[in-house]
């Protein structure tokens, strides 16, 4: 496995080389590319509890997006929001718990992943399916992110003017700074110069028209009234805890963070005690 990585990482540094030559934008479109492709794509069975619910299905833009409701006409709804290049499967504790709580549960692949259309998912287009959610299932009292759902679900809510205070938003691990998963990817590629992480951020301005450090949850919660718990670990190697630690500093009365070790990037949502923590929350 370490041998084909290196395989695979050799390949997309000579690319990037290559396409330098004919200028940034070259290099910072293929880079945008590989950011917004997930490296695997959930194909499993499935979870028996999310098989046996109801299934759902809806379309955004050209991209059909496929989901799961359990539990239906509860008067309290959760929604599960995965990671990049995860699936909603993973989160059966989570939604065996939500519902023995009197919860509806939703669920739904983001575009890219599982049984949803596309081959490539940014923060936006994951934020814009959770509005749509909300729009054709909502309200929503509670939201369970986890990584890149974290990230998108905050986008999301922060242009829901009417969200109302008692809605509870669980961040575990989120995606916390896209800066820092920009300088993380190019470290993993051996990719220290400037100039291709400037030509990545070049384009996420073009295409987006925002920079790369808006896409930001620490940023976004100061636009957010919901009551926030904030799960992260201090071994964290995909989103550091460096970043998370930082809310702190703006003493948002909202947000609650609670910190872990040991556990990671991944382990942290599987987790039982973390769960717990989670469902005593709610």
């Amino acid at each position: 496995m370490k041998i084909q990585k290196n395989i695979i990482y050799s390949y997309i540094r000579t690319k990037l080389y290559l396409l330098d030559v004919l200028g940034s934008r070259y290099s910072g479109a293929y880079a945008f590319k590989l950011f917004c492709t997930p490296y695997t794509r959930y194909k499993g069975n499935g979870v028996d509890l999310f098989n046996k619910g109801e299934q759902l299905q809806f379309q955004l833009d050209s991209c059909k997006i496929s989901g799961c409701r359990l539990n239906r006409n509860q008067s309290k709804k959760a929604l599960l929001l995965h990671g990049f290049s995860s699936s909603y499967h993973k989160f059966s504790n989570y939604a065996e718990a939500l519902v023995q709580k009197g919860y509806e549960v939703l669920a739904f692949e983001a575009p890219a992943h599982g049984k949803s259309g596309g081959k490539r998912v940014n923060a936006l287009d994951y934020s814009k399916m959770i509005k749509k959610i909300i729009e054709l299932y909502g309200p929503i009292d509670t939201y369970i992110a986890h990584s890149f759902g974290g990230l998108a679900v905050c986008l999301a809510l922060e242009e829901i003017a009417e969200l109302q205070k008692d809605t509870k938003l669980v961040l575990i691990a989120p995606a916390t700074e896209t800066n820092t998963a920009i300088e993380g990817a190019f470290n993993i590629l051996k990719l220290p110069q400037p100039k291709f992480k400037n030509a990545l951020r070049e384009t996420i301005l073009k295409k987006s028209g925002k920079p790369a450090e808006w896409y930001s949850v620490r940023r976004a919660l100061h636009h957010i009234q919901a009551q926030v718990i904030w799960v992260h670990d201090q071994d964290d190697k995909i989103t550091p805890y460096r970043d998370a630690q930082k809310i702190l500093e703006d003493h948002l009365p909202y947000v609650h963070l609670i910190t872990t070790q040991g556990l990671g990037h991944q382990k942290i949502y599987k987790d039982k005690n973390v769960q717990n923590r989670v469902m005593e929350y709610l």
